[in-house]
């Protein structure tokens, strides 16, 4: 390839030459910025009612003692346990995170993978499930039961002080 010589203007082949050396970079500059986009982490979008956000469940008075009651856009159940307290319970089963059903009949929690089982209050009644079904925060707000499932609560056991009191 020859270069124009001093003084003289450069020719068209140098010009295209020129434009397409930029389109190059820019091009190559397109593809490192839409790889790192895609390769770079999202921090999940917290969804209001449902899982992963705050679930506003309800009025108190609509929760019956003794009861469980299953949401399943919040991914968890809400117990009343007999004394008035309320937990709100993950569905996924400690051991490989099946959806853990609640068997009313029975009146405990039954995985139907590995059969383990647990109680109304998350506590392992038979292994291999490891440890207790995972919590979430309970707030109570004028009356208006709502449960915070963005950060689940791992437990080794079940304590009285996991129950929020009414």
């Amino acid at each position: 390839m020859t270069r124009p010589m001093e003084g003289m203007s450069p020719t068209r082949r140098d010009i295209f030459g020129r434009i397409w050396r930029i389109v190059g970079w820019v091009a190559a500059a397109e593809c490192v910025a839409l790889t790192g986009i895609f390769l770079w982490p999202r921090a999940p979008k917290p969804r209001e009612g449902g899982y992963g956000g705050v679930v506003t469940a309800g009025p108190v008075a609509n929760f019956e003692p003794g009861r469980v009651t299953a949401f399943a856009k919040g991914q968890f159940y809400l117990v009343r346990l007999a004394d008035g307290g309320f937990l709100a319970l993950s569905r996924k089963c400690t051991h490989l995170g099946c959806t853990v059903p609640w068997d009313e009949k029975a009146g405990r929690f039954a995985c139907p993978c590995h059969a383990s089982a647990f109680d109304r209050t998350g506590a392992v009644l038979s292994p291999p499930a490891p440890r207790p079904l995972d919590l979430y925060t309970v707030r109570v707000e004028k009356g208006i039961l709502k449960v915070d499932t963005s950060t689940p609560i791992v437990r080794s056991r079940f304590e009285p002080s996991q129950v929020v009191r009414v």
